[in-house]
């Protein structure tokens, strides 16, 4: 009989860490097949549905991520004619983000975003679980060194 050594607190989150990034890898690649847009580009989209975007800087805070990543994605869904930018009518220095007929048809044939469906998760969860994970992450992180990030399935955008 061979014997097995309980599980530790590291096997546990390596565990846990490896359901979750194949859970959403596996989402992202569903998501691309359908509707051959990135994870990020489709969940911009459903962004989009949900009202239009004053600024990018709404975009960013809607989306949870930076301008920057943000403006790169709108860019690509724009080139694509599934979003169109135009002047603010109140500013013109600023743009307004809008999705279009035919990206309002890729969503309709859409999966839901592995974003989109991580956000979900998170606001069914305890605000209190929901902080204490974010704290655990950032202490991760910062022990890993990792200190940039770009919108999650978006691997263009990294530069």
């Amino acid at each position: 009989m061979i014997s097995r050594k309980p599980a530790t607190a590291e096997s546990d989150v390596l565990s846990g860490v490896r359901r979750l990034e194949r859970g959403l890898r596996l989402a992202a690649r569903d998501a691309e097949r359908a509707t051959g847009l990135s994870a990020a580009q489709l969940f911009l989209l459903e962004k989009l549905s949900d009202a239009e975007a004053s600024s990018i800087a709404d975009l960013a805070a809607r989306t949870h991520t930076d301008r920057s990543s943000v403006s790169v994605v709108v860019d690509r869904l724009a080139a694509a004619g599934l979003v169109k930018r135009s002047p603010s009518p109140e500013d013109r220095r600023r743009s307004e983000t809008r999705i279009t007929a035919r990206g309002r048809a890729v969503l309709a044939r859409a999966p839901l975003s592995p974003t989109a469906a991580l956000v979900g998760a998170l606001r069914g969860m305890a605000a209190s679980k929901v902080r204490q994970l974010a704290s655990v992450l950032a202490v991760l992180n910062e022990e890993l060194g990792y200190t940039e990030a770009t919108m999650l399935f978006e691997d263009g955008a990294d530069g």
